[in-house]
């Protein structure tokens, strides 16, 4: 007798929660309710407007009648100018409702049950549950000690008979980190050796890299016949609520992520996908000044940081978030006598004595660290750091 339940949760879902992340944010709209002012730096999408002419093109689109289905893989026209970014053609191409749902794609149309994908931790936290859900395993390389990249011993460790994708990171979610050409290159040597592991190189941040960012299909051109490059509008364009990201690989890998989305979503929003490539096509002045403004914030953040004596803080290469060790917090008595032990303690404590949200490093794979973001007004960024100082200041030894 089957003693199931009708809408018991499948068994690939085992493990796997409502993001942390959501957590946090929810207990600080928590805080709000009761109308305290909370400065949230757990958030992941930029401070700045969708550019002008990108609402006008969407805008135009819809009086146009551009609102009936696209093709399953997106227009023509997008997929042209995106595989102009990208050194690829309009069938190297698949637009999605978002960079999220291009990696599902890929790892439910290459997956088989215990295929191994390995990425670096700190990793944003969508790989661990997209690859439990497509049946995948996950074989996850700790950098906190090789600044926060992975390196060709420890990728030359990791790869098994099972191995099917190395997911790359790059600039890094939320890490910061870069890599450079020569990093590329050496990670693209172990791959070399082993002809049956694919590379899919997650590069949403790559307009905001604060030196010249290399993509791995430049980088490294003999692996693009099994490489997937993921990216997408909303970091770099201020996009994230218009949905659209995009996957460039081989045809024959491009086609097969197509079949899964054409049975879940089918094609991303036409009107977005017009306002996407308004974006790509039009003036990108901004991009180069919004870029200079994160990292002037970056620079900005960590210094205070530092200050405090309770962060161990690098300078990010990229993207727009910090990942400092608070490991010299660990062990401090709080006002109410409690021990801080770990980084949740850490994100806990600074939620209900400064107001302000981050985001525990453990949730990234990589406790003992917090992800705090900057992508906010630099005269909240300041009350941020003000906050956090004060906290730090009612921290005693024990």
């Amino acid at each position: 007798m089957n003693n199931r339940r009708p809408f018991s949760r499948a068994d690939r879902l085992n493990g796997i929660e409502v993001s942390g992340i959501v957590r946090i944010s929810e207990a600080a709209a928590q805080l709000r309710a009761e109308g305290n002012y909370i400065i949230d730096l757990g958030v992941g999408e930029p401070d700045f407007p969708t550019p002008e002419h990108v609402v006008d093109a969407a805008f135009q689109a819809a009086r146009d009648g551009k609102t009936r289905y696209t093709a399953n893989s997106g227009t023509a026209e997008l997929r042209t100018a995106i595989g102009k970014r990208h050194d690829a053609t309009e069938k190297e191409v698949l637009v999605g409702t978002g960079a999220k749902q291009i990696i599902f794609n890929a790892l439910m149309a290459t997956l088989d049950a215990g295929d191994e994908v390995i990425f670096a931790a700190p990793f944003w936290t969508t790989y661990m549950d997209v690859v439990r859900i497509s049946g995948g395993r996950a074989i996850v390389v700790q950098t906190a000690d090789t600044g926060l990249k992975i390196t060709p011993e420890q990728l030359e460790s990791a790869i098994t008979k099972r191995t099917r994708w190395l997911l790359l990171n790059n600039p890094g979610n939320p890490s910061g980190a870069v890599y450079r050409r020569d990093e590329l290159s050496a990670l693209a040597d172990v791959l070399g050796r082993h002809p049956h592991v694919g590379v899919m190189s997650d590069e949403i941040y790559r307009e905001i890299s604060y030196s010249p960012f290399v993509s791995l299909r430049d980088a490294a051109p003999d692996l693009r016949d099994r490489m997937l490059v993921v990216d997408g509008a909303s970091k770099a364009y201020a996009m994230t609520g218009w949905r659209i990201g995009w996957g460039v690989g081989p045809q024959s890998l491009i086609g097969n992520m197509a079949v899964v989305q054409g049975q879940s979503t089918s094609c991303a929003s036409s009107i977005s996908q017009a306002a996407v490539l308004a974006a790509l096509t039009g003036p990108d002045d901004y991009l180069a000044e919004r870029c200079r403004s994160f990292r002037d914030r970056s620079l900005f953040f960590v210094e205070k940081l530092r200050a405090t004596r309770m962060f161990d803080c690098a300078t990010p290469e990229g993207a727009f978030y910090l990942f400092p060790r608070c490991t010299p917090a660990v062990g401090m008595k709080q006002p109410n006598g409690k021990v801080i032990a770990t980084d949740d303690d850490v994100s806990r404590y600074l939620m209900q004595e400064a107001h302000v949200a981050v985001v525990p490093g453990g949730i990234f794979g990589s406790p003992g660290h917090l992800r705090m973001s900057y992508a906010i007004k630099q005269d909240e960024l300041a009350e941020a750091c003000n906050r956090i100082a004060e906290a730090c200041q009612k921290l005693t030894p024990t």
